[in-house]
């Protein structure tokens, strides 16, 4: 006679996905074959397994997420995140995203094809104009960007300002 493909008996009202192990006693997967700490049976064979897990995950709608293979009933996931909420939460500094770096480098690039040698004429031109385009980014970013994130109103030096 072929053994069973089902379940003899599931549990089904019991949510818990983990159980301890009558073996060790550590928490494992309930319906995975074997602990996996000291590779104790709990179950027959994989397919016993995964049909007694199928039985248990039918048995209730809000298991339906859940893997043979969890330890908790995983919980509906929110998929947005505040980065910038959670830094400071986690008293990590972000500084406010920018454009003035990408300008500095198209002046550092103008100035760079500005020391190939080309004829003098158009060396010159490009001088001019990455050094322009060069210096209105630092000044862009150290003059706006730093006043921006660090406005004169925030106390004086020295004093910590709580708000």
């Amino acid at each position: 006679m072929a053994p069973a493909k089902k379940p003899r008996y599931v549990d089904t009202s019991n949510p818990a996905l983990a159980i301890d192990c009558p073996r060790c006693g550590l928490g494992t997967a309930r319906f995975i074959e074997q602990c996996r700490n000291c590779g104790y049976k709990l179950w027959p064979s994989g397919l016993v397994a995964s049909a007694a897990f199928k039985a248990w995950r039918d048995a209730d709608a809000a298991r339906a997420a859940a893997s043979r293979f969890d330890q908790e009933v995983p919980t509906e996931i929110d998929d947005l995140v505040d980065y910038e909420a959670r830094a400071h939460e986690l008293g990590i500094h972000l500084f406010p995203s920018s454009n003035w770096p990408f300008t500095i480098c198209v002046g550092f690039f103008l100035l760079f094809l500005a020391a190939i040698p080309f004829p003098t004429a158009l060396r010159i031109v490009l001088a001019v104009i990455g050094g322009a385009i060069f210096l209105s980014g630092v000044i862009g970013w150290v003059v706006f960007e730093d006043t921006r994130m660090f406005p004169q109103d925030a106390g004086a030096a020295g004093h910590e300002v709580h708000p």
